[in-house]
């Protein structure tokens, strides 16, 4: 039997990168899902991709990732169409970087609604599901950010760091009802986010990783199933570092 095998996960920031990866390895575990994203047209593709490995053609949600009112349909029409939820992964997230004191209240507003307040909406929606199963698997992704900090990047890192303590209240508030609250906290990822760095800044970061080299989106992707499967069953709660010991 398969990992995930009939269970039904939502995914969120699931049309490329980590959450691309993610969906892939869940699909490949058995689970049944359902994929949101803003990007409608690579949120398509994937689903192709996944109906073609497995079988099952996932449900698809485009949207704005911050709109409460689109969360509450989202998680209602997955809730209609599989009857339970049993995972979810908070994986939407972006950046708009800038040094502090030229940062615009636009910005911060931006990236704290993308990255933090969507985990709160997702959470609060789901986890309403999952009291009534008394049963269920939230995964949030924070940021080795999230941790250390990072120049030019204090809304980012603000809204990471964020999402670690919002886990460990989740935890705290949903251990009774048998739901699991963790946190995972990539590092250096390959991915379109940082494809976008110059070779000079590739070169100085790979300097400061022990292993030396930036992850695979699978490396997460890896990370996240071991989370949503039963082995995970007496962890909650937990940031777990997946940055080659950068956050060390």
């Amino acid at each position: 039997m398969k990992p995930l095998e009939n269970k039904v996960a939502i995914i969120t920031g699931a049309s490329r990168g980590i959450g691309k990866a993610i969906a892939i390895s869940f699909a490949k575990a058995g689970a049944k899902l359902a994929l949101c994203a803003t990007n409608e047209q690579l949120l398509q593709a994937v689903s192709g991709e996944i109906e073609r490995l497995s079988g099952q053609k996932p449900l698809c949600f485009a949207f704005d990732i911050r709109d409460g009112v689109k969360i509450t349909e989202a998680v209602k029409k997955t809730l209609d169409t599989y009857s339970r939820i049993d995972i979810l992964v908070n994986n939407a997230g972006t950046t708009r970087d800038q040094l502090l004191a030229m940062m615009s209240e636009e910005d911060w507003d931006f990236v704290l609604s993308t990255n933090l307040k969507s985990v709160f909406l997702f959470t609060k929606a789901v986890s309403k599901v999952m009291i009534r199963q008394r049963s269920g698997r939230i995964i949030n992704m924070s940021s080795v950010v999230g941790i250390t900090g990072n120049a030019g990047q204090a809304n980012y890192a603000a809204s990471k760091g964020g999402v670690i303590a919002f886990t460990k209240t989740a935890a705290k508030e949903l251990a009774k009802r048998n739901i699991t609250v963790n946190a995972i906290a990539p590092g250096f990822i390959q991915t379109d986010m940082t494809a976008k760095l110059g070779e000079k800044v590739v070169e100085e970061v790979q300097r400061l990783i022990p292993l030396g080299r930036f992850g695979e989106a699978e490396d997460v992707a890896n990370t996240a199933l071991f989370l949503a499967s039963d082995h995970s069953n007496y962890i909650t709660g937990q940031v777990i570092g997946v940055d080659g010991g950068l956050g060390t």
